[in-house]
Formats: C-alpha cells, structure tokens, sequence
C-alpha cells in the first residue's frame, strides 16, 4: 500500500472528511480539529488544487448591532429600564428622575416615554409618568422578538438566520418591532466555504495518510541539529492578496505647494511673504491699478471692517504712486488722469492676489539681480465652480534683471511647469494693468478636451516699478495652483481638493 505523504493541515482534514463522509464547513473543521482558521483555509484550497475535495461556497446574511445599538447596555433598550423602574417605584416616577433611576442619559430615558405610552402601558401626569391598569408591575411583559435580538447581539455579537431560528426569534417580528429606529442593527453579508470529498478523495485509505512538517522560515534551531534537511519548505503564493497598508502621508494638495515651492528653490528663487490682511496701496494702487477699476468694487473684493485704515509706507513712495496716478510722474506716461485718494489707497482688504508680497519686495530691494517668489493665500469673491474658489493659492514672483527679458520670462514659466510634471502648454497675449507685453498661460485638461487658464504674466510697466527705484526690467507672473493640482491628479473639479473624500486621500498615489 503506498503512502501519501501531506503537509500536516492537509493530512489532519482529508482523515477528518474520511471518517466524517459528510460535507463540513470550514471554521467547523478548524474547530474540531482545534487549528487556526487560517491554517485550515489554507490546507482546505491546496487539497481542492490537488482535487481531493470539492469546495462550495455559501453567502449568508449576518445580523450586527447598529451604531445605536453598541450604546445598548446589555441590548436592553430604554423603555424596558423604565418598565423596570416603574415597577420598582410603586408605579410613579418623577420625570425629574427618570434619568437617575434608569441609569441613563436624560435624553435616552426621554425616548422611551412615547413608546411606552403608544403601548398604552404608562401615561404623563404633570411632572410624573404613571403606570396603568395595562401593564402588571409584578410580572412585566415578556421580551418581544427585537427586543430578544437586541440581547442576543450584545452577548454574542453577530446572528444568522439559523441563529435566529434556534433561539425562537421571529425575525420578520422583531424587523417589525424596530421599524424606523434606525442604527439599532445592521446586516452584512459573510462568505462561508464547505468542504467535501471528491471522488479521487473518497478512493483514499486513511491508513495510507502520513503528514509531513512544513515551513517557511529557518530557525538557528533548525541549523543547529540539520532538521532542516528533513522538512520540506513551503512555496510561497505571490499571486496571494496581502494585509493592505495605509501609509501616513501629507495632503496632496499640500505635496504641490511644496513641489511649487520646491521647483523655485531649484531655480535660484528665494522666498518671501507678506499678510493675508492687505492695504488697497499694495494690492491695487503700487500696481498702477486705476482707483475705479471694477475688480475694487465691493461684489469682486472682501474688505475689511476693522480696522477699516491700513499704515501706508514712507510718504515718498506714497507720494510718487499718487503722481504717477494722475499725471504719470517720471514714467513718460500721462498717468489715469484722475485724482488719487489717499483714503482709498488706505482701505483694509483680504489681497486678492500676491503679487502684494511682490511689489513690497520690490520696494524693500529694488536693486538687480534678484529673483523671488511666494506662495500664498489670495480672496475674491467668485462664483463657486468647477474651477473658481472664494479662497485658493496663488504662486507669485518678479525677476529684477538688467538683462530681463519677455523670452526669458516665457522659458521661467516653461521650466516651472515642466518641474511640476506638464508639457503641453501655451502663452496668448494678454492684458493687465500693471504689465506690458502681458500673457496669459494655459494648460491643456485632458478630460475636458479644453485649454484651461492658469494665471497671468508680463514685465512690470515703468509706472509699477519707477516709483520704488527700479530702473530695469522686472518679469512678473501670478499663477493659480488649485487648477494646476486639479490637473496633476486628475479631478474634474478644485473643490474636490477640500473634500474629506477618505478613500481619494488613502488611494491617491505618493509619487506623481
């Protein structure tokens, strides 16, 4: 009689199903065996490999506790702790304690009064709550079907149909009974595997089973005295699912406003800041913005109620926007024409973009060469949609070079987003108040089959940059970074970015 040599799992089953002669449930087999679950999973689809046995699989439906009902003490739901009580205070309990004299939250043991007065067994009398002639304080009603399941799940966690059936629970009746209490259970669906004999299994002799000791890893004992030249090693599956692990990670919006800033610092920028709480000064006039441009009305641009005054720079530099204003100063330029207000200038605002930080440098330093940037937070008051925000990012920055020029402000730009991971895009001539020749920049969304603009550029007029000393050209651009990531993982909307969308955050990849 030749022998069949199995791992010990494997060995420990097929005996079991050879004197059983029955189909068996898996967790059943690992019970009587007193192995692991695993261990007889495992064991159980290598023999069905080796068409020993045949494996069915079954789906059942299990019955959990809800949220509201893991708060159940015992599953004891209120209106039986006030029954309790009831009989326990001689039929009267003042709504003032009912809380204390069930052990419950106020607001739990509130509940349980509407459905004890629908069964009729308890009514309101002022300020108590009063049995009545329906219900016998002595010998309380008997548990109805929810209630029993209720109880049940507290004790043992999960119920099946058959379960159910043991324990004489009705479950259509206790469904019933729950109604529209939502959160009390819940159901889930669980797989269950049985295991029977083929005809190849059947035609073994169970004197013939000998099990032989596998493994995975070398032990030192196992070098130590050569057991190791006596036991077979156990191949491993790669095609196998593994545990899946959720690394910590930062925002993805955030890893792009540090590659943004990142990208700069490789570039030879340095970076500078200025408030999120701006003066009109700096967010409108220093940038030869007009003082009745609509972009200041109230419905484009937040200001601010206290303070309602900003502190202007020194006055020379006040003084030089105010003539450049209205006369175009020493620029060449006649200016807008209009008189300039200082109490305008001096109007509190959220910046509406951070060009701000970029003209303020410019004034603390206007002496070449230099190159710096920002990244920050601007408002406006947009209408929300798929591609405009209230509140978003803006990167900003200006190049002070004598030999500056419009080309080479269009390669900075072409190298930034070609750092952030993007090859097609375009320039198209633009305007802005305080540029010439201004562009603005698009880039291509694949999804939407459309060119998408994301932000402004050009060389800052004589009329921006005279006033603070600046003599030679200046490059400038602002661009948004909400659009830019929209792009980079492929959203169809900015807004999904401030979404609490757990599973895009966990799924959405380290490195792109």
């Amino acid at each position: 009689m030749s022998e069949l040599v199995l791992p010990k799992h494997q060995a420990s089953t097929l005996t079991l199903l050879l004197e059983r002669e029955a189909e068996l449930e898996v967790g059943a087999i690992a019970e009587i065996l007193n192995e692991p679950y695993p261990q007889i999973s495992g064991a159980v689809q290598s023999l069905a490999e080796q068409k020993y046995v045949l494996l069915r699989e079954e789906t059942i439906i299990e019955i959990i506790p809800g949220p509201k009902g893991k708060q159940l003490d015992g599953g004891v739901l209120p209106e039986r702790r006030v029954m309790k009580a009831l009989a326990e205070n001689g039929g009267r309990i003042e709504l003032r304690d009912l809380a204390r004299l069930t052990d419950l939250p106020q607001k739990e043991a509130g509940r349980a009064i509407k459905p004890l007065e629908t069964m009729g067994y308890a009514r309101r009398d002022g300020g108590s709550f009063i049995a009545t002639d329906a219900i016998d304080l002595e010998h309380l009603p008997p548990l109805e079907n929810h209630e029993k399941l209720l109880q049940y799940l507290s004790r043992h966690g999960t119920m099946t149909h058959e379960e159910a059936a043991e324990e004489g629970i009705d479950l259509a009746k206790a469904m019933e009974g729950i109604g529209n209490r939502g959160g009390l259970i819940a159901q889930r669906e669980r797989r269950r595997w049985w295991v029977s004999l083929t005809e190849q299994g059947r035609q073994i002799d169970p004197a013939s089973l000998r099990s032989r000791r596998t493994i995975n890893i070398v032990d030192h004992e196992l070098l130590k005295d050569g057991a190791w030249r006596s036991v077979e090693f156990r191949p491993y599956d790669i095609a196998l699912s593994s545990k899946r692990l959720i690394p910590g990670k930062i925002h993805p919006f955030r890893r792009v406003l540090e590659n943004t800033r990142r990208a700069f610092f490789d570039m030879g920028f340095t970076e500078v800041s200025s408030p999120h709480v701006e003066s009109a000064f700096w967010t409108f006039d220093a940038l030869f913005q007009p003082q009745d441009h609509p972009a200041r009305e109230m419905q484009d641009t937040f200001y601010v109620g206290r303070p309602d005054t900003a502190r202007l720079p020194e006055a020379d530099f006040v003084e030089y926007v105010k003539q450049t204003h209205e006369n175009g100063w020493e620029t060449g330029s006649d200016g807008w024409g209009t008189e300039w207000s200082v109490e305008k200038s001096s109007e509190v605002v959220l910046r509406t973009h951070t060009t701000a930080a970029s003209i303020r440098a410019l004034a603390e330093n206007p002496n070449p060469p230099r190159k710096i940037f920002i990244v920050g937070t601007v408002f406006r008051r947009e209408t929300i949609d798929y591609k405009h925000l209230p509140l978003f990012h803006q990167v900003d920055g200006i190049i002070i070079d004598e030999q500056g020029s419009f080309s080479s402000l269009l390669g900075t730009l072409a190298e930034f987003y070609r750092k952030m991971g993007f090859e097609k895009f375009e320039f198209r001539p633009g305007f802005f108040p305080y540029t010439e020749p201004s562009v603005e920049v698009f880039v291509w969304h694949e999804e939407r089959k459309d060119w998408i603009e994301m932000g402004g550029a050009g060389v800052f007029r004589d009329e921006v940059t005279r006033p603070f000393g600046c003599t030679v050209p200046v490059l400038a651009w602002g661009l948004g970074l909400e659009r830019l990531a929209m792009f980079k993982y492929g959203l169809s909307s900015i807004r999904e970015l401030y979404h609490s969308d757990i599973d895009w955050l966990r799924e959405v990849p380290l490195c792109r």
